[in-house]
């Protein structure tokens, strides 16, 4: 069966180094899935949604979204299915105003004015935004910011959406804040790609986590199966989910979240 997103022994070099950033990757993603991708810095991450948009084209291998070879695509074309939301929205933010921000990428692709009003009204609504459509961006809050990032993206409708660390440096509020946004577009059917170090986001969130160590795919589970491999855990120096760990200190049913945990006691004391 053909993947929605097709990696096929994928490598990549960069020229300044004399290691491979990417070592024969194979992965597929179906259509819908929110996957976490996992590992520690240089671990290769980064490069490989690099291939998702185009930004990089494998040097040997494939990879394909929807069954076709993204060497067939430009850029432009990848980014009316692919959406990137980078880990810094300072490096994606340049209008005005909120509404110029997000009414860009929808004027871009020649969305009729009509179109673009409707969206852009929604995409604001969506993300409670709508009070600042006036405001430049650079006076918004950290989560402020990071919301309009992922505005800026959503608001053309791509079936894929890449999340680069889409919680650092965000306050307790603007996380939920964010895991809120996310469950939703995940309940609405968008194939979502986490790249992140945040375990309680990724026990909230993924229903399926992909390491990576040295360029590899090394682990390919549900978070709960990733995260109770210890000897996982610790080589590829992750961070088992606060809730995990209390549920085995507990002796209670393993739990990824502080909700199921909460179940868990509940039932583990009857």
């Amino acid at each position: 069966m053909v993947s929605f997103i097709e990696i096929e022994s994928v490598s990549y070099r960069y020229e300044e180094t004399n290691h491979d950033a990417l070592s024969g990757v194979s992965l597929g993603i179906e259509r819908g899935e929110c996957v976490a991708l996992l590992g520690p810095n240089g671990s290769g991450k980064t490069t490989l949604i690099k291939h998702l948009n185009g930004l990089l084209k494998p040097q040997t291998g494939r990879v394909a979204i929807n069954g076709v070879s993204t060497r067939e695509r430009t850029i432009a074309q990848l980014a009316r299915t692919v959406g990137y939301v980078f880990q810094n929205p300072d490096h994606m933010i340049f209008a005005d105003s909120v509404e110029e921000e997000v009414s860009f990428g929808p004027r871009n692709l020649g969305m009729a004015k009509d179109d673009i009003r409707r969206r852009v009204d929604e995409v604001l609504a969506f993300t409670a935004l709508a009070p600042y459509r006036e405001t430049h961006p650079m006076s918004l809050s950290g989560g402020e910011k990071q919301r309009l990032a992922l505005a800026a993206i959503i608001v053309s409708n791509p079936e894929i959406l890449i999340l680069d660390e889409p919680t650092t440096g965000l306050d307790y509020k603007s996380v939920q804040s964010m895991v809120h946004l996310v469950t939703r577009l995940k309940n609405e059917g968008k194939t979502i790609i986490l790249v992140t170090h945040d375990m309680s986001l990724v026990s909230r969130i993924a229903t399926r986590a992909v390491v990576m160590l040295d360029g590899s795919v090394v682990a390919d589970g549900t978070p709960l199966a990733i995260f109770s491999d210890k000897e996982l855990v610790e080589r590829a120096y992750l961070e088992q989910p606060p809730a995990l760990a209390l549920s085995a200190l507990w002796g209670v049913a393993p739990s990824m979240t502080p909700e199921s945990l909460a179940r868990a006691f509940r039932e583990g004391r009857r």
